[in-house]
C-alpha cells in the first residue's frame, strides 16, 4: 500500500489525498506536523530532503511534489481522469490549476509567512493581509476567466461533469482564502464551483477537518 506523508492543513497535501480519492487508491497516512516542525526532523529529511509535504512513498521509492504525484497517478491509474478529454480543455485545466499552485498558494505557505515575521518584522495582522491581498489578486484573473469560458454552476464541475485537476487546485485554496478573511463576493463562479467540488465524496473524506494530525 502506498505511504501517503501530508499534513491536514497543508493545500498541496490536500491535493494528493483528493486525487488519490478521485482515483479510489488507498494509502496509509502518516501526519507530519508543519506546526510542530515535523517537516524538519532529520527522520523526515532522510526520507524527503525538501523537508515539504506531501511525500509518497511507493515500490519505486519516495514521490515528492504534488503535481508530480498527481501526474504519476495519472499515467498509472488513467481511469478516471484527472483532466477534461479535449487537448484544449485539458490545456485551459492545466493552466487554471497552475495559476493557484504556482502563482497564488506559494506567496502565502507556511514558510513564507514566518519569513515574513523573522526577518521583517510582520506580525500576524500583516502576514493575514499578506496572504489575503495575493489571494484575491489571484481570484480575480481566475474569476474572469471562468466567466470568459462562459461557465455556470449548472454546468457541473469546472472543467466538465466530473472533478478535474482544477477543482482539485482550487478547494483547498478556497479553504485558504476563508482562513485568511478574503472576500468572497466578487467571485461568485469560484464559490459556486468550490461548493459543487467540496460536496464531492472524494474532497469530503479527504478534507483538514477528517484528518488527525
Amino acid at each position: 500500500m502506498l505511504q501517503l506523508h501530508t499534513f491536514s492543513h497543508s493545500s498541496a497535501s490536500y491535493r494528493v489525498r483528493i486525487a488519490l480519492a478521485l482515483k479510489g487508491v488507498a494509502s496509509e497516512n502518516h501526519a507530519v506536523s508543519l506546526i510542530a516542525n515535523d517537516h524538519l526532523s532529520e527522520a523526515y529529511k532522510a526520507l524527503n530532503p525538501e523537508g515539504r509535504v506531501p511525500a509518497i512513498v511507493t515500490e519505486q521509492g519516495v514521490l515528492t511534489q504534488s503535481f508530480a504525484i498527481m501526474d504519476w497517478l495519472e499515467d498509472t491509474i488513467p481511469q478516471p481522469s484527472l483532466y477534461p478529454a479535449d487537448p484544449w480543455q485539458r490545456a485551459l485545466c492545466r493552466a487554471f490549476a497552475h495559476a493557484i499552485a504556482s502563482d497564488i498558494f506559494p506567496v502565502q505557505n507556511l514558510g513564507v509567512r514566518r519569513k515574513l515575521t523573522a526577518d521583517f518584522g510582520a506580525d500576524e495582522a500583516r502576514t493575514v493581509q499578506w496572504c489575503a491581498e495575493w489571494i484575491a489578486k489571484g481570484f480575480m484573473a481566475l474569476e474572469a476567466e471562468t466567466a470568459k469560458r462562459g461557465w455556470h454552476d449548472g454546468r457541473g464541475y469546472l472543467f466538465g461533469p466530473t472533478p478535474t485537476l482544477a477543482d482539485i487546485c482550487l478547494v483547498p485554496q478556497m479553504n485558504n482564502a476563508r482562513r485568511y478573511g478574503v472576500d468572497l463576493a466578487p467571485f461568485p463562479s469560484l464559490v459556486s464551483a468550490d461548493a459543487k467540488a467540496r460536496a464531492h465524496p472524494a474532497f469530503v473524506t479527504t478534507a483538514p477537518e477528517t484528518q488527525v494530525g
